[in-house]
């Protein structure tokens, strides 16, 4: 075998006094070679992407090198200046960011980014603009001349990631980092980037680091895999060894964690109806500015469906579907343009602000980004005993009420006294469904919950939520762009596409026998079907 792109040799990281533990990273060796794609799997903390981080050279200033030799083709990247390491970024090695909007520039073009990377380097010519809409067609985008001059803001999320996958391709590099690169997009989207870079890598004879904690995005684009824990490396080897053959107990428990479609029919519910929407209609106007025509987009197209009592509905779709269109108009966040919306009987389409207070304990929400939903500067107990005060319940039955909210969502009472940032994200999560269960609502809305944490976590939230359901006979509309995740706790699902109902049933009958082509398209796009999720009927 040629020599090593990347070698890392017992690399150590150390992390401030007074961390968990007293290192990012200890003694982890694994190398990367040209044509082949190395998949370094774990859950947060696992130190991968500190990992992605030393090589690039953008290691975080309270964290340091302490032992370990990293090389690129024989050059020591430990030893470079700042000025070296940059001219190496780009050049030799680039880097895909987990979330692209964050990665790019608000207030430059699409054209722009992509193009100063050619001038800070000193490849500008007199015909870069030829070369950027080049690249940007090349990775998949459409129009590339009207991109060009176009800003991240205007762009859906996978298109973004095209564009950062752009600037980090443009002076050709020899390895590609791909830190989690397909996380917050949906299955379609995802089936889309993970292709592109394969394909990407095959052409131009790459090597790749793929950062994820997806085994279902592993099977389906490593060649090797590398699997850390707490910082170490439990466990590494050819990508079908690691997958049929696990050795390491905690690699056995993360292929495990991966959902499958679920074989067996639940019990059908029958039981009065907790939620009816009928003809739910929302649109959108936008404009461009004084010369641009106003612009109208139909969010939601004449949806209809109901919920039983104890019943948990899954509304799936890619981005763009309208799905969260919908969550929000049912729990009233936005007004709906016409339609009817019945929560246990009650018509609510058409409440006033003041007059949806009342009803507000019959629904409740729990949003897709723990963190984003808790306000930093109050204790938990406050944050879920919001609604309680603004309720009229007293603060000693308040604080009585936080701990047995707590206690049932599996967390200790004592943490009402903590703020959110000393919590993960899992646990965040579970903050949030005690919130939303403060008021014993009698439907929940579940706006994809579970997309932003890892799989193992995923797990511990759906199994929570399941049994949460089942004990207080909740019903539930469980938003989200994972068919996996809605085979896990759904009984029924109802597939949007475009702002319209397209198909609707029991969830194995759906996703055993899809009848329309857009739900025949979100299962072929996800990730690792072929090894891990055979549908019902199938071998």
């Amino acid at each position: 075998m040629s020599p090593p792109l990347l070698s890392i040799k017992d690399l150590t990281v150390s992390l401030p006094a007074g961390m968990d533990r007293s290192h990012a990273v200890n003694k982890i060796s694994f190398d990367v070679h040209s044509d082949e794609v190395v998949c370094v799997v774990g859950e947060s903390g696992s130190g991968k992407s500190v990992v992605a981080q030393t090589v690039m050279g953008l290691l975080p200033s309270a964290l340091r090198v302490s032992s370990g030799v990293l090389s690129c083709k024989g050059t020591d990247l430990l030893g470079l200046s700042e000025s070296e390491h940059r001219a190496l970024r780009g050049t030799r090695m680039a880097m895909i960011f987990q979330e692209p909007l964050s990665a790019l520039n608000p207030v430059m073009t699409v054209g722009e980014q992509i193009a100063e990377v050619f001038r800070y380097h000193g490849r500008s010519t007199a015909d870069l603009r030829s070369r950027v809409v080049e690249l940007i067609a090349a990775v998949g985008l459409p129009t590339p001349e009207q991109l060009y001059d176009t800003y991240p803001f205007r762009l859906s999320g996978g298109q973004r990631q095209r564009v950062v996958i752009a600037i980090a391709l443009a002076l050709e590099p020899e390895l590609l980092i791909a830190d989690e690169p397909t996380t917050a997009l949906d299955v379609t989207t995802q089936a889309q980037i993970l292709r592109l870079i394969a394909e990407l890598q095959k052409t131009r004879k790459m090597g790749v680091m793929f950062i994820t904690h997806d085994f279902g995005v592993v099977a389906d684009i490593a060649d090797r895999i590398v699997v850390m824990r707490h910082g170490e490396i439990v466990e590494q080897g050819s990508a079908s060894d690691v997958l049929r053959a696990p050795n390491h107990p905690y690699t056995k428990k993360l292929i495990e964690s991966v959902p499958t479609f679920r074989r067996t029919e639940m019990a059908q519910v029958e039981a009065e109806t907790m939620l009816e929407v009928r003809s739910l209609q929302k649109s959108y106007r936008t404009t461009g500015g004084f010369f641009a025509p106003e612009r109208k987009v139909h969010a939601v197209k004449d949806v209809s469906f109901s919920i039983r009592r104890g019943e948990t509905l899954g509304l799936v779709g890619g981005s763009g579907s309208g799905k969260s269109t919908v969550s929000r108009c049912v729990v009233r966040l936005i007004d709906p343009d016409g339609g009817s919306i019945k929560v246990a009987g009650q018509e609510i389409s058409r409440l006033a602000p003041r007059q949806m207070r009342p009803v507000r304990n019959l629904v409740q929400i729990i949003f897709q980004d723990p963190f984003a939903s808790l306000n930093p500067r109050h204790k938990i107990g406050d944050v879920i005993g919001s609604g309680l005060l603004a309720a009229g319940m007293p603060r000693e039955e308040i604080t009585a009420r936080v701990s047995r909210l707590l206690t049932l969502v599996g967390l200790a009472p004592h943490m009402a006294e903590r703020f959110p940032h000393e919590f993960s994200g899992g646990q965040r999560q579970r903050i949030g469904i005690a919130r939303a269960l403060a008021l014993d609502p009698k439907l929940l809305i579940a706006d994809e919950p579970v997309s932003a944490l890892d799989v193992s976590v995923q797990a511990q939230v759906l199994d929570l939520l399941g049994e949460l359901r089942d004990k207080l006979g909740l019903s539930m509309l469980f938003v989200t762009h994972d068919l996996r995740v809605a085979s896990q706790i759904c009984d029924r699902v109802a597939v949007m596409q475009h702002g319209e109902i397209v198909e609707t049933g029991s969830t194995r009958d759906v996703f055993a026998d899809p009848q329309h082509p857009y739900t025949r398209s979100l299962i072929e796009a996800v990730p690792g079907k072929r090894f891990f999720m055979p549908l019902a009927g199938q071998a």
